[in-house]
């Protein structure tokens, strides 16, 4: 069998496919053809085309059910109305006006002879007792989008009395419509593989005649479609949508699935109006629907296309090489082997519907290797349509993309899912946040008047060629905003003379009111207290940039630390103020705590810079009103009992660092002038309140004496 990328889609669908992507402005083609493969097996099917494949004991009626979605404004209602209006509306025509009105006439009186020689009566009443018996059951509807199994039954009554004809059910906004026709739905799941189903058992009366039931198949073909967002929205609707996966739609459906939009935002008005009244497409659109028209004839119904042992090895290749990968998934994805078994059967039936409209008499390669090139785009489809977001990730998606404060009874209003008792919307919720974590969304919790209000945002991830500054030769004026490379700033901050912010400012002008919220790097100012030496021993993980500033002097360190954050952040004063508070408390040494405004600025000096290299800076445990903060602050006040430095070491040791860790900190005591006693001392009380501890023979076989050696050097 040929690989998938060398299958080629059906042709005769395919020019149609893109006549309609042409028409909506869309260059998404899926949806189109999934559309385009039902109303071709709907054409077959209403005239009773089958498949005779060899080795098989019944003919394979040609029939097809689809689950197309896409989002709002994809084209879904235009295309359809195109398809309906401009291409098989000939056939339609054709179909309900001669060919199934012959039909009828054709198999009645027949039918009406059978019923008499079984009940010997006269075959003239019965004639009369069978038309009316078929006019009672109502005139036929071509395709209808909902029902009952009562009315599903009766008109299966009616085609198997004229022996011709399908069932088509349409059902348009699924989302909306799927829990009105649960009753017809569960009727249609056993009407697809061969068209046979059970008679319901009703109470004969005078008023209330039962039927004769007639032994046949009845073809029956579905389409839902509509917008995931409708009808994945986390509520019963997507409960009952995913339980009929489950019980068997997922086998037997072919399956679209397009989030996003493809139309080009490029053109120009004259552009789509020429799509619009393209004479090409227009011409092709009216000889395909003379074409299909000419279908409805007399001499395609009951069409036997047959297949050949090649074609059916095919066939039997692609059914065996889907067992194998479905033997291949783990049990616990029942429903996704369902749908991989069962391809080739669903590919079959294409493989009918595209022969019977190229009115070949046999199905051949082409058309099985375009029906499977159809049903493996519809595979993957069917894979995104399983990997649909959570509730806890819908939850978080819709608080970074509100862009306001809601409260817990806008959640319950906006958001079908969110539901239960305090304690489930409350799991609910650390789920999302905990899921924001890892895909950059932050979610934010504050109370007014004791009403709780929720926020969230979708953070950028830094990107360090471009990092926000703004810079002037005046103190107060003439700022402009640039987005420098990282590697570069030392460009800006050793310039003579020069002012800058790490903010944008409206109208050049420095002032707290006039800083655009937005920063992706902190400045942290240190004057005094702690040498450049130590700063760069503790933060040697973290991508920084040193400089140091005019008062700057070796005995009095006073540089500036510049680190990128990994993310974009947008806070207001109050929260920047904060935010910057809050750095300054994790910090393991002190700093002016007095530069935590958006519009702080900071004078350049051509004196000593360096790059070190590193991770970026995690903003997350320094936002305010996030969990993450608060659960910072709560270890905070669990070590009271530790300066900023041994909370620094506490913190940051981990499995397989500890010993490291403890040297740095020995080594910090020993650069601030501490003796080897006491420098044993503090390591030793530190390391007893690690949770899983050093012995101290090792840390006086390794850590002390590095530090001897290096007091013995500073001695020396």
């Amino acid at each position: 069998m040929r690989p998938v990328n060398e299958m080629d889609y059906h042709p005769t669908s395919e020019q149609l496919v893109n006549v309609l992507c042409s028409k909506t402005q869309n260059s998404n083609p899926l949806f189109f053809r999934v559309l385009t493969a039902y109303y071709f097996a709907m054409m077959a099917s209403m005239m009773r085309a089958k498949i005779q494949i060899p080795g098989h004991r019944k003919d394979v009626p040609v029939n097809l059910y689809a689950i197309n979605l896409a989002s709002s404004g994809f084209g879904k209602g235009h295309s359809t109305s195109i398809i309906e209006k401009e291409v098989i509306n000939q056939f339609r025509e054709n179909f309900l006006e001669e060919t199934f009105p012959l039909l009828a006439e054709e198999n009645l009186p027949k039918l009406s002879l059978k019923r008499a020689a079984r009940k010997s009566t006269d075959p003239d009443d019965e004639l009369e007792r069978t038309r009316k018996e078929f006019d009672n059951l109502g005139s036929l509807v071509f395709s209808f989008d909902s029902g009952t199994s009562a009315a599903v039954k009766q008109m299966r009554h009616k085609l198997l009395m004229a022996n011709a004809g399908s069932m088509n059910l349409q059902i348009d906004e699924i989302g909306s419509n799927l829990l009105g026709n649960m009753e017809v739905l569960d009727t249609f799941i056993e009407l697809y593989d061969m068209g046979d189903i059970k008679q319901k058992l009703t109470k004969n009366t005078s008023d209330n005649v039962r039927n004769e039931e007639i032994h046949g198949s009845t073809p029956t073909n579905m389409l839902l479609f509509g917008t995931p967002a409708k009808l994945l929205n986390g509520s019963k609707t997507e409960d009952e949508f995913y339980s009929m996966l489950e019980t068997g739609y997922a086998r037997r459906c072919l399956f679209g699935f397009s989030r996003a939009q493809s139309k080009s935002l490029t053109l120009t008005a004259e552009q789509v109006f020429d799509l619009m009244v393209n004479s090409q497409d227009d011409s092709f659109l009216e000889l395909l629907s003379d074409r299909l028209g000419n279908l409805a004839n007399m001499i395609n119904v009951n069409k036997r296309l047959t297949m050949t042992k090649d074609v059916t090895l095919l066939m039997l290749e692609y059914k065996l090489q889907c067992e194998r990968l479905a033997a291949e998934m783990p049990e616990h994805e029942e429903i996704k082997k369902a749908e991989l078994i069962h391809r080739y059967w669903k590919a079959t039936k294409l493989a009918g519907a595209y022969a019977f409209i190229d009115e070949s008499p046999e199905v051949t390669e082409d058309h099985l290797y375009n029906a499977i090139k159809l049903v493996e785009e519809s595979g993957d489809a069917f894979e995104r349509l399983l990997t649909r977001d959570r509730n806890y990730v819908k939850l978080a998606k819709y608080l970074a993309d509100v862009n306001r404060k809601v409260t817990q009874a806008d959640l319950v209003e906006d958001l079908p899912f969110y539901k239960g008792g305090a304690a489930q919307k409350q799991e609910m919720m650390q789920l999302a946040i905990a899921y924001g974590y890892q895909n950059n969304i932050i979610i934010k919790k504050a109370y007014e008047d004791g009403i709780e209000f929720l926020s969230g945002e979708s953070l950028k991830p830094t990107d360090l060629t471009k990092m926000r500054v703004s810079y002037s030769n005046d103190i107060a004026i003439g700022y402009r905003d640039e987005f420098a490379p990282f590697d570069q700033l030392h460009k800006l901050t050793q310039a003579q003379g020069m002012h800058w912010v790490n903010h944008h400012l409206k109208g050049g002008h420095r002032q707290e009111d006039n800083a655009i919220p937005g920063f992706n790097m902190v400045v942290i100012d240190v004057d005094g207290g702690v040498p450049l030496s130590t700063a760069k021993l503790l933060l040697k993980d973290y991508k920084a940039f040193y400089y140091t500033t005019k008062r700057h002097t070796p005995a009095e360190n006073r540089f500036r630390i510049v680190m990128p954050l990994n993310y974009e952040l947008k806070l207001d004063a109050k929260d920047y103020k904060e935010f910057m508070s809050n750095l300054f408390e994790w910090l393991p040494f002190e700093v002016d705590d007095c530069t935590n405004q958006r519009a702080r600025k900071w004078l350049s000096h051509n004196g000593h810079y360096e790059y070190n290299d590193g991770e970026l800076l995690d903003a997350l445990p320094f936002i305010p009103k996030t969990s993450k903060n608060e659960d910072r602050k709560k270890r905070i006040t669990d070590q009271q009992s530790l300066d900023n430095l041994e909370r620094w070491v506490v913190n940051n040791t981990g499995d397989g660092n500890r010993n490291n860790m403890l040297l740095k900190y020995a080594m910090i005591l020993v650069d601030s002038g501490f003796t080897f006693d006491q420098v044993r001392s503090k390591v030793i009380d530190l390391n007893d309140k690690l949770p899983d501890k050093l012995t101290e023979a090792e840390i006086l076989g390794t850590i002390m004496v590095t530090v001897s050696r290096s007091i013995s050097k500073q001695a020396a």
